[in-house]
């Protein structure tokens, strides 16, 4: 800033090539306002920091440091919205600009331009179809005086926003409060700022009462250690003793945290649930319900703690969950190869899971996969499991030789100088990774694909299963295919069979389509011949043989074809009775009639309840007995 003689840094050429592209799409000269100089300002910041953080891995969402990004962005959306008149995305636009700037001294944008610029016009889209959500709500809360919305506060001339509604403007539709402000402002109303922030304030205090975790001092037995020794790349079972535990209570459930001298139990981490299993003494034995990570401590989730504590016990993992997890961790390494080869080399993992049921994977990727695709992953991970490749594992190798050897990072992680490097044949699957592998790939035994979607603009999302689920999930698929083949009477050709069935129902829906408008076209005329003059309203109250649709159908052509019409009408189905109601536009503006209003009255009759639209309501009922009273109320509507 002092080196380019400026008074502020949004004046240096950090920011103004930014301001300078926005001024131009935004087609408002900077300088030439204060609140437009002020929304560039913080379009251009903000614009930065999300593009970094996208880059460093970090994508928005609804938790934690997505939040935090979510939010920033959100709030430049909101300035370019409010300030400088942009109504579609624009930010994205932007990153252009921004790469340029910086591509020599942060690579990542460039290598990652097109993830960041998806991200950033997917969010835009999203908050900017809230925004207009909320600008609808606000406009029906204070434009028409029958709406049925929220109650207008009582300030001066009833012109206050109250506080409940601009609090469920924020917290259902997301919609800025002082977006709400200012909006209100142009109208010249006011908002009940109290009422929000009350509104605020109980939900925070639900928020903090459902998150409330109380725990005790640790109980200290044995010599504290500052790392727990973790035994269970190679054992399942050992002795060991309890170092401390204490007592938590959270959400009104109560559990213990214990810690081990030494244990064979995997915390979660990188994406691996943390292992399952016993401690046990000569006394009892008592189930770990999970197993966590604090602070390089392995933490053992319990409902029970041990009669004596003090005493050695037998820290044993679930080998069964062990083995289906890991079966699934190492299937993980073999797909991201996988994608890698059928997809390119742009796939980068972004999030994982792996648990004993399954495995997700979420990836760097901006289209859908296609059927084809996901049948060569599926081919060529099932190939490495048939080939039995046996593992290779470094379990502290520097981690310059592991990039080197092009070994894969997973998303999140934080590594030392030296790493643990799994690799399943060293030119095919090579990975940083502390989680627990099979010792051979045979061991996985099957892979299959169960979905694959997207989660977020360029990320995709793949679910999968192996071994056993796998092996389910085709006998299931095989039962099914059985069933269908018997409904169909066993034909040799069970897709010709589908096919043929599914045009055979077209041609029926057309059939039956057909007589539906037949049938209405007939009740309509007939209708029609019964119509009475009452002053200068057509009325008619008439029972009819049409499924609701159909009557809700035949209300909207013939209020289009009579002046003054008035009609009511009803109708039996499936054991329950319908009614409809439905007005000229003339007498809902001239006789101040409403629809919704008649047919909540009428529906008492039929024991059931309605509403709708000024110029057409339905309503049903669990009383078609009352059918007759309903037909006959309606008459005493008439002005």
């Amino acid at each position: 800033m002092i080196l380019q003689g400026k008074r502020s840094n949004y004046d240096t050429d950090v920011f103004l090539p930014i301001i300078h592209a926005l001024a131009d799409q935004a087609e408002i000269d900077y300088g030439s306002g204060e609140k437009t100089d002020i929304a560039m300002r913080v379009v251009a910041d903000h614009l930065r920091a999300i593009s970094f953080a996208i880059a460093d891995g970090q994508l928005p969402s609804n938790v934690k440091a997505g939040y935090v990004i979510r939010r920033i962005l959100r709030r430049a959306v909101r300035y370019g919205f409010a300030f400088l008149n942009f109504k579609e995305p624009f930010l994205f636009n932007l990153v252009p600009v921004l790469v340029h700037q910086m591509e020599q001294v942060f690579p990542e944008l460039y290598a990652q331009q097109v993830l960041i610029t998806n991200v950033i016009r997917e969010e835009e889209s999203s908050f900017l179809r809230t925004l207009a959500t909320g600008i609808q709500r606000f406009n029906g809360y204070i434009t028409p005086p029958q709406a049925t919305l929220p109650q207008r506060g009582k300030g001066p001339e009833g012109r206050v926003i109250d506080g409940s509604f601009a609090f469920e403007l924020f917290d259902t539709y997301g919609f800025p409060i002082d977006l709400t402000q200012l909006m209100s402002r142009e109208m010249g109303w006011s908002v009940d700022m109290e009422g929000f922030r009350k509104g605020l304030e109980e939900q925070k205090a639900r928020s903090r009462k459902a998150a409330t975790t109380e725990a005790s001092d640790w109980i200290i037995l044995a010599e504290e250690q500052t790392k727990t020794e973790f035994v269970g790349y190679d054992i399942l079972k050992t002795e060991t003793e309890i170092v401390k535990y204490r007592k938590v209570l959270s959400k009104g459930e109560q559990y213990y945290q214990i810690v081990l001298e030494q244990t064979p139990f995997y915390a979660e981490s990188g994406g691996q649930a943390g292992d399952r299993g016993w401690l046990i003494s000569k006394e009892e034995k008592i189930e770990v319900e999970d197993t966590i990570q604090e602070h390089d401590q392995i933490i053992h989730i319990t409902r029970k703690l041990m009669i004596h504590p003090d005493l050695p016990v037998t820290a044993e993992v679930d080998g069964v969950k062990r083995r289906m997890t890991a079966n699934n961790h190492t299937a993980t390494h073999l797909m991201h190869a996988a994608l890698r080869s059928i997809l390119g080399s742009h796939v980068e993992q972004k999030g994982s899971l792996v648990d004993e049921s399954h495995l997700r994977f979420d990836f760097t990727h901006f289209t859908r996969m296609t059927r084809e695709e996901i049948a060569s992953v599926e081919r060529i991970v099932n190939a490495k499991i048939r080939a039995n490749i046996p593992i290779l594992e470094d379990r502290s190798m520097a981690m310059e030789k592991a990039k080197e050897m092009g070994a894969m990072a997973l998303f999140g992680e934080k590594y030392g100088d030296r790493v643990r490097v799994i690799m399943f044949d060293p030119s095919f699957s090579v990975e940083l990774c502390g989680g627990t592998h099979v010792p051979a790939t045979g061991q996985i035994g099957l892979f299959k694909i169960v979905s694959e979607s997207a989660i977020a603009a360029g990320i995709r999302r793949i679910e999968a299963i192996t071994a056993e689920q796998a092996e389910a999930w085709w006998t299931e698929k095989e039962h099914l295919l059985a069933s269908i083949s018997d409904l169909l009477k066993a034909p040799k050709d069970l897709l010709k069979g589908i096919q043929n069935l599914v045009e055979e129902t077209q041609t029926l829906r057309k059939v039956a389509e057909e007589f539906r408008k037949t049938k209405e076209s007939s009740v309509k005329e007939s209708l029609k011949s019964q119509m009475i003059q009452t002053g200068s309203i057509t009325f008619l109250a008439a029972r009819v043989d049409l499924d609701p649709e159909s009557m809700k159908n035949l209300g909207f052509q013939l209020r289009s074809e009579i002046q003054n019409l008035f009609l009511v009408l009803a109708s039996e189905s499936t054991g329950k009775a319908n009614l409809m109601v439905t007005l000229s536009d003339i007498l809902v503006k001239e006789h101040g009639m409403n629809a919704g209003t008649i047919i909540r009255e009428l529906s008492m009759e039929i024991g059931g309840g309605g509403g709708g639209q000024p110029h057409i309501a339905t309503a049903g009922g669990k009383n078609p007995a009352g059918i007759p009273a309903a037909l006959e109320k309606a008459k005493s509507f008439i002005p």
